[in-house]
């Protein structure tokens, strides 16, 4: 006899047979027993689920007559005898009233005819008739048509079963007049389950990692899985190794795609390079070996975050435990960095005109990221860069210079400090101390009147030479330093004049927003700018400063103040700025808008009898 390949030797016979498909078994078992058997039913899902094999399986189960010799079945069991003349025929496609026919080669509205007129007549030995179309959606939209009103009210001994790879292919006409299952792709876990039964059964040994490799290739179909099973026999004998099944099926063994993630994770570019190297060498396409090593990184993503990973992994006991291990060895956040990149540059392998090409450089780029930093770190940098800009580390040093960083000398490569732009100390206090001294009385009035120590030990003066000689009331108010301005007058004057200077330059007016106004009055105007100020540079150029001395002079009265600016000014405030107060101000009206809004009665009442729940409150521009 003919060698039966393993895909037809072990198709499943019974509902419990099969793999990965519990959900239509169940339900179709539960429809027999209540008696609720739909008229016709539609399989769908990928190839090699078992849609046909279900079908023949619920024929079988509908026309089963029990076990010769027994007593007739007056109805359909839950489970086919499978040693009737019904199930063996079925089995063996010969049954009489089993039609199994093809969508592709019998789609035309004559065929279509042909079947209706057959089925008035009641079956000649089994229950029911089944009529049995494999690759429906081949079907013509004129057989469909002419379909429909039988499919739709068919004669009570007849039951119809749909398979197809393609359900949206189906008139939706169609799918409104049968029952509709979905068949799953099955998982890796099942699939090698179900391969070791069968190498059991036929007398191989087959090592754990081998069937793994066979039923991740198979991608989910129990009959590629048989297919593939069946060539690494041919190849492999009475035994079949890892490393021997990878050399057939063409793809990296799981131990060399290990040691690929274990160099990546590591950074270990030239490991990825020679390992890329020796695939290549041996023949295997680095298309698939990319493939597999984004499967291999997105479990190592799933074994680092999650505390108990089985279900989530479709890996044997030995290999997890491997993938657990290399995993517990790096960061998470590294981890899932490494698959968004890999994932990212996939595309490239895959597509590219030089695959071998795109992947070793895409090793590379990620083997050599740079390390992550902890974002509390990335803050204290931060925090530390706006210290120095704004120099407040420390005073600034003879000759406005700031302190170098660390309080050392410069290292090697280190830019040397920028010379702040502020005079030094002693000429910002050289107008105090001069204002300090103006009222005191000049020397040489100072010995007119200062008596010798003899003559004001003997003779002390009189209290009216005293009242004489002290200065009234008004002089001593004359010569008085005059009272430092409010923050608020000071903000007022400040807004009066960017105000005029406005209307002559609107340009100038908005870069003076972002100044802080240290002084103004009729004879000097000093703003601060800080650090890295944007603006500055054309708040300083000759043109502004006369339209800014312009608009001082007709605020604040005389010919025009003289115009100082102090660049990266450690006094310049963000607060004190109009810029800040108005953005301050609109975030204050923004807010207010919103909570009224929220408090609108209309919205309260809606939240209320509506059971509604604000999501968001835009706020109009205006």
């Amino acid at each position: 006899m003919s060698y039966v390949v393993l895909a037809r030797k072990w198709r499943p016979q019974r509902f419990e047979d099969l793999v990965g498909q519990e959900h239509v078994a169940r339900t179709l078992e539960n429809a027999i027993v209540a008696g609720r058997v739909a008229h016709a039913f539609l399989f769908t899902g990928v190839r090699g689920v078992g849609k046909t094999t279900s079908a023949r399986i619920l024929a079988k189960t509908l026309n089963c007559m029990g076990k010769p010799g027994g007593p007739p079945l007056a109805a359909p069991p839950t489970t086919p005898c499978l040693e009737c003349p019904a199930c063996l025929e079925i089995a063996a496609g010969s049954d009489v009233d089993v039609h199994e026919i093809d969508g592709a080669s019998y789609n035309g509205v004559d065929e279509i005819r042909k079947l209706q007129d057959q089925l008035p007549y009641r079956p000649q030995r089994d229950r029911f008739k089944i009529v049995i179309v494999d690759e429906v959606h081949m079907l013509s939209s004129s057989a469909w048509n002419a379909f429909l009103k039988t499919l739709e009210e068919p004669p009570a001994h007849v039951k119809f079963v749909f398979a197809t790879t393609e359900a949206h292919k189906i008139p939706i006409t169609i799918l409104s007049r049968v029952q509709r299952f979905d068949f799953r792709m099955i998982g890796a876990q099942a699939i090698r389950g179900r391969l070791r039964q069968v190498v059991d059964a036929e007398g191989i040994e087959a090592t754990d990692a081998a069937l793994g490799i066979l039923a991740r290739e198979a991608a989910g179909s129990m009959r590629d899985a048989m297919s593939l099973l069946d060539q690494v026999i041919a190849w492999g004998g009475q035994r079949l190794e890892a490393l021997d099944v990878a050399r057939v099926l063409g793809v990296a063994s799981r131990q060399a795609l290990h040691e690929l993630a274990r160099a990546l994770v590591a950074g270990d570019a030239p490991r990825c390079l020679e390992i890329v190297q020796g695939l290549v060498v041996q023949g295997y396409d680095v298309v698939p070996v990319a493939r597999h090593l984004l499967e291999l990184l997105r479990d190592l993503v799933v074994s680092r975050v999650c505390p108990s990973p089985s279900e989530l992994l479709d890996l044997s006991p030995d290999e997890r435990a491997e993938v657990a291990a290399l995993a517990a060895a790096t960061d998470a956040d590294d981890l899932v960095r490494l698959h968004q990149g890999f994932s990212q540059g996939f595309d490239e392998v895959a597509r590219g005109a030089q695959p071998r090409a795109a992947l070793e450089m895409l090793l590379v780029r990620l083997a050599r990221r740079p390390a992550l930093l902890p974002l509390d770190e990335l803050v204290t940098r931060l925090a530390a860069l706006e210290r120095r800009l704004a120099g407040a580390g420390g005073g600034p040093r003879e000759g406005g210079a700031p302190p170098a960083a660390g309080g050392g000398a410069r290292g090697p490569g280190r830019a040397p400090p920028r010379a702040s732009a502020a005079p030094p100390v002693a000429e910002r206090a050289a107008p105090a101390l001069e204002a300090a001294r103006a009222p005191a009385a000049p020397p040489e009035a100072a010995r007119a009147h200062a008596a010798p120590p003899e003559a004001a030990r003997a003779h002390a003066a009189p209290p009216e030479a005293a009242r004489a000689h002290a200065a009234p009331p008004e002089a001593a108010r004359a010569h008085a330093a005059p009272p430092e301005p409010t923050p608020e007058a000071l903000g007022a004057s400040w807004r009066s004049i960017v105000a005029q200077v406005s209307a002559e330059r609107p340009d100038l007016a908005a870069y003076l927003t972002h100044a802080t106004p240290l002084e103004l009055g009729p004879r000097r105007v000093r703003l601060a700018w800080p650090a890295a100020a944007p603006f500055a540079s054309h708040a300083t150029t000759p043109e502004a400063r006369a339209s800014l001395a312009g608009a001082a002079g007709r605020v604040l009265g005389g010919d025009g103040p003289a115009i100082e600016h102090e660049l990266d000014s450690p006094r310049a405030r963000g607060g004190a700025t109009l810029s800040a107060q108005a953005e301050a101000e609109r975030v204050e009206r923004d807010r207010v808008a919103r909570e009224r809004a929220l408090h609108h009665p209309r919205v309260l009442d809606a939240i209320r009898i509506l059971g509604a729940r604000v999501r968001e409150v835009r706020i109009p521009e205006s």
